[in-house]
């Protein structure tokens, strides 16, 4: 995967220009800090520091950055195993929300496995975020009946 900033930059009369961009070390302390903002109340296993340090490990070119200039205002991860997409961490700074970021984002995620091979990306939220339900339904995608099933490993 090329290091090269997305062709996907956001212009309009209400949002700044944005570039999504791989993500790379320099962007840790932002990102952290924006994730701890966007995602208050997450658990322990989804500590921030941990999460950075797993992804670069695995599929490190599946975690972009959303920037206007230098600062980083959004985030998107994603997995891909050659079955199917996932996505996580699709965040945007709160004075950025409401402009279109999250859906730059979500597309350049779906361009990106779509590259891969990837014929379908699922995601998790959790049943009680409203907001963020009925964003991903403005994006295309559905509630299925399926259901989550998780196991702490650590």
């Amino acid at each position: 995967m090329s290091s090269r900033v997305s062709n996907l930059v956001l212009m309009s009369a209400q949002a700044p220009s944005i570039q999504i961009v791989p993500y790379e070390e320099s962007d840790r302390d932002a990102v952290i800090a924006l994730w701890r903002v966007v995602f208050p109340n997450e658990p322990a296993h989804n500590d921030p520091t941990r999460v950075i340090q797993n992804k670069l490990a695995v599929q490190r070119d599946l975690f972009f950055v959303a920037k206007v200039g230098t600062q980083v205002i959004g985030t998107a991860i994603a997995g891909y195993d050659g079955h199917r997409g996932w996505v996580y961490k699709l965040a945007v700074s709160p004075a950025y929300q409401r402009q279109g970021i999250g859906r730059v984002l979500m597309k350049h995620v779906e361009t990106t496995l779509r590259r891969l091979g990837c014929p379908k990306l699922n995601l998790q939220v959790r049943s009680t975020n409203a907001a963020v339900v009925a964003f991903y339904r403005a994006c295309g995608y559905v509630v299925e009946e399926n259901i989550s099933m998780g196991k702490l490993l650590s």
